[in-house]
C-alpha cells in the first residue's frame, strides 16, 4: 500500500508513510471487508460512514504539516483509521464524533493500539469544532461540508492549517485553508467525494448521501 498507492503516486511526507506503514489498516474495517483493508479504495463502516481511501487519509495528512507534539482537531472519528495515523506521527487529538456507537469502538481500537495517551474521543457536533481546547495548530474533517464552517476557522491558531472537504453532496473539492493573524489563505486540491458532515454549521440531517461510498481524490 505505501510503495504503490502512496510513495509512487507522490506522497512525500515520510512521517505520513511512517505512520501509516506503521498502523494496521485491518483493525479498522469490518471483518467481513478485511481482505480488501489495503485496496486503493474507501470501504463502508457502521453508521453510514465510511474508512478513507488509503491515498485521501495520506494527503489530508501530509496537507496538515504534521510536527510532533502538535495539537489536531479531527472532526468525524468514523473508524478511528485517520486519528490512530495523526497520533502514530506524534499528534495530540482530539476526535469529535456524533454517532456513540462509532466513538466507542474507536476508543477500544486506539487503546488496544497502546495510542490511548495521545486522543482523547468526544461525542458532539464537529461542525461547532471543540472550542474548550481551541486552538489547534491542525484540524482536519474528513466528511464534506457545504462551506468552510466558521467556528473550525475561528479554532485555527495563527499558522494553523484546516483540511475539508467542501461542495454539495455528491462531490466536493479538497481544501486547505492556512491562518495568519485573522485572515485565511484557501487552496483547491482538487475533486473528491466524503459522506457528508452533518452538523449546525454543515448539511442537515437527512437528504441522502453521494451515490457512491468512495470517498477519493480524483487524480
Amino acid at each position: 500500500m505505501v510503495e504503490f498507492q502512496l510513495r509512487r503516486r507522490g506522497i512525500r511526507d515520510e512521517a505520513v508513510l511512517a505512520a501509516m506503514s506503521a498502523v494496521p489498516r485491518e483493525l479498522f474495517v469490518p471483518p467481513e471487508l478485511s481482505e480488501l483493508a489495503y485496496a486503493d479504495e474507501a470501504l463502508p463502516i457502521e453508521e453510514g460512514q465510511t474508512i478513507s481511501q488509503p491515498w485521501i487519509v495520506a494527503r489530508m495528512s501530509e496537507l496538515l504539516e504534521v510536527r510532533q507534539g502538535m495539537p489536531v482537531l479531527e472532526v468525524g472519528t468514523g473508524s478511528g483509521y485517520q486519528t490512530a495515523v495523526l497520533a502514530a506521527m506524534g499528534c495530540r487529538v482530539v476526535s469529535v464524533e456524533r454517532h456513540a456507537a462509532l466513538a466507542e469502538v474507536a476508543r477500544a481500537r486506539l487503546a488496544g493500539l497502546g495510542l490511548e495517551a495521545s486522543v482523547r474521543i468526544e461525542v458532539g457536533d464537529g461542525s461547532r469544532g471543540w472550542p474548550a481546547d481551541a486552538p489547534f495548530e491542525g484540524i482536519i474533517v474528513t466528511a464534506a461540508a457545504p462551506s468552510v464552517p466558521g467556528a473550525l476557522r475561528d479554532q485555527l491558531s495563527d499558522g494553523g492549517r484546516l483540511v475539508i472537504p467542501v461542495g454539495r453532496r455528491d462531490r466536493q473539492d479538497l481544501v486547505q485553508v492556512v491562518r495568519s493573524d485573522s485572515e485565511f489563505r484557501t487552496r483547491d486540491h482538487g475533486p473528491c467525494v466524503f459522506v457528508p458532515l452533518v452538523g449546525a454549521e454543515a448539511f442537515p440531517e437527512g437528504g441522502g448521501r453521494p451515490r457512491s461510498w468512495r470517498n477519493r481524490l480524483r487524480s
